[in-house]
C-alpha cells in the first residue's frame, strides 16, 4: 500500500507539474489583443484641436519606476500629487462612454486618449493648482472622483478624463486613487487599501471644506471606492459633529458595500448629510461575485429599490436612485454602466454644473471562469478553474495579464510576478523576451 501510495503521490505530482509548466508557457505567449499598458509617458500635443482635460492627483500609490507607469499599486508611506493633462481624441472618432486606449504607442492624440503633461506637485503646489482651477470653475465648485476595484492607475486617469469630458462638467477635477493592484485576485489587498487611504482622503476633504475658495463639492465614487468615500465621511463626520454644507452631492456608483454597514454609516453622519444619489444595478455580475465572499450579504450597488425595507430606508434618508439594471453597456460586467452611458454622464455634469442635486476594470474572460468556478475568495486555489481559464489566456489580453499571478497563488508563491507577456510587447521589446 504504501509503494502505491508513494508511485500514485509522484505521478500526481508529475501531472501538477507539466500542468504548471504548460499554464506558465500560455502566459509567456506574446500578446494577442487589448491595448498596450504604461501608457502615460506625456507624447507632443499634435492635435491641438483635440479637447484636454487637466486633472489634480491625490494618490497614496508608491511612485513607479515603469516608464509610463507613474504610479503603481503599491502603498505609499505618505501621499503624492501631481498635475495630469490628458488629450482627448475628437467625437468624429469616439463615442462618448468610451476610452479610446492607444493600439501601439506612442499614443496618437488625433485618434486615442493621450496624456501630454504629468508633472509631479509638492503639497503647496497642489493647492496652487487646486485654486487656480476653482477659480476658474464658474461656481467655485470642485469634482473629486474615487476609483473602485482592479484598477492600475492608468486606468482610473483615462477614465475620469473620460467622464469629466462627457459630462461637460466645469468643476476643478480631483482624482483620488489608492493602491489597487489591477487584478481580480487582489480583491482583500485592494479592500485593506481603501481602509489605509482613509485618513488621506479625510484630510483632503477637511482641506476643502476650510477652502474659502471651495464654495461647493461634489463626489462620485465606484464600486469598492464608495467604501473609501463613506467611510471618510463618516470619520469626517464624527469628528467634526457633522458634514459641512459645501458637501453637496455624494454619487455612489454600483458601491461595493454591504447594505446593513451603509445604514450605520448613514446613521453615523447625522441627519445633516449631502444628498446622495445611488446607482444600482441588479444585473451587476462583479458586485454578484461580491456578494459571495462577503458572507451572502446584499451589497448596496445590487439591490432592488422598490422592494421591503430597501424602499422605506431609502426615502427616509432622502437617497435618490438611479436603476441602471435596462441599460445595456459595453462592459460585460455590468458594472461600469454609469460612466459608459452617454445619458448618464451627461445626468451628472448638467446637475453637477447647474448646482441642483442629482436624482466604473481588467476582468479577462479567464477570470470570469475562475469566478464563476469557484468565487473570488477561493478562485486562486481552483486547479479545475485555471484549467478551464488556460485555452482563454491565449487570445483574451487582461487573463493573460492575471494569469501568472493565478498560477503562482495556487503554486503557493507569495511574490508571482506579472505575466511575461508583457516582456514581449511589440511596443516595448526587452532583453526578456523571446518568441
Amino acid at each position: 500500500m504504501g509503494s502505491q501510495s508513494s508511485v500514485a503521490s509522484a505521478s500526481a505530482h508529475k501531472s501538477w507539474l507539466r500542468w504548471f509548466l504548460v499554464c506558465s508557457m500560455i502566459v509567456a505567449l506574446p500578446g494577442c489583443g487589448g491595448h498596450p499598458k504604461d501608457v502615460l509617458t506625456p507624447v507632443a500635443d499634435t492635435s491641438p484641436q483635440s479637447p484636454k482635460v487637466d486633472m489634480l492627483i491625490a494618490t497614496t500609490r508608491t511612485r513607479s519606476t515603469v516608464p509610463g507607469e507613474m504610479f503603481n499599486g503599491e502603498r505609499a508611506l505618505a501621499p503624492a500629487f501631481a498635475d495630469m493633462t490628458i488629450s482627448i481624441p475628437p467625437s468624429k472618432v469616439r463615442k462618448k462612454g468610451q476610452v479610446a486606449w492607444p493600439k501601439k504607442l506612442p499614443s496618437n492624440p488625433a485618434t486615442d486618449f493621450a496624456t501630454v503633461k504629468a508633472d509631479d506637485l509638492n503639497i503647496d503646489e497642489a493647492k496652487k493648482w487646486l485654486s487656480a482651477s476653482v477659480r476658474k470653475a464658474p461656481d467655485g465648485s470642485v469634482l473629486v472622483f474615487i476609483h473602485g476595484f482592479n484598477n492600475r492607475f492608468e486606468d482610473a486617469v483615462y477614465r475620469f478624463a473620460q467622464i469629466v469630458h462627457d459630462s461637460g462638467v466645469h468643476s476643478a477635477p480631483v482624482l483620488v486613487t489608492w493602491p489597487s493592484r489591477g487584478s481580480l485576485l487582489a480583491y482583500g489587498y485592494d479592500r485593506e487599501s481603501t481602509n489605509y487611504t482613509r485618513n488621506a482622503l479625510e484630510t483632503l476633504f477637511q482641506y476643502l471644506a476650510k477652502d474659502p475658495e471651495v464654495k461647493e463639492v461634489s463626489i462620485l465614487a465606484h464600486s469598492m471606492g464608495n467604501w473609501l468615500a463613506l467611510e471618510s465621511l463618516r470619520q469626517m463626520a464624527i469628528r467634526n459633529g457633522r458634514l459641512p454644507e459645501k458637501f453637496k452631492n455624494v454619487m455612489l456608483a454600483a458601491p461595493d458595500v454591504d447594505v446593513d454597514v451603509f445604514r450605520q454609516q448613514i446613521a453615523d453622519m447625522g441627519k445633516q448629510h449631502p444628498q446622495f444619489t445611488l446607482f444600482v444595478s441588479r444585473d451587476d455580475k462583479a458586485l454578484a461575485f461580491s456578494r459571495r465572499v462577503w458572507g451572502d450579504v446584499s451589497r448596496l450597488g445590487a439591490i432592488d429599490p422598490e422592494q421591503a425595507p430597501y424602499k422605506k430606508e431609502l426615502e427616509d434618508n432622502k437617497i435618490m436612485v438611479i436603476d441602471l439594471t435596462k441599460i445595456k453597456s459595453g462592459d460585460s460586467m455590468n458594472h461600469g454602466k454609469f460612466a459608459e452611458s452617454p445619458e448618464i454622464v451627461q445626468l451628472i455634469g448638467q446637475r453637477i454644473s447647474d448646482g441642483q442635486t442629482l436624482t466604473d476594470s481588467h476582468v479577462g474572460l479567464g477570470d470570469q471562469i475562475l469566478v464563476a468556478t469557484s468565487g473570488a475568495a477561493t478562485a486562486a486555489g481552483n486547479v479545475a478553474g485555471l484549467v478551464l481559464a488556460a485555452p482563454v489566456a491565449v487570445v483574451d489580453q487582461d487573463t493573460r495579464d492575471n494569469y501568472a499571478t493565478h498560477v503562482g497563488t495556487l503554486a503557493g508563491s507569495s511574490s508571482a510576478q506579472p505575466a511575461a507577456a508583457n516582456d514581449c510587447d511589440q511596443t516595448r521589446p526587452t532583453p526578456s523576451c523571446k518568441r
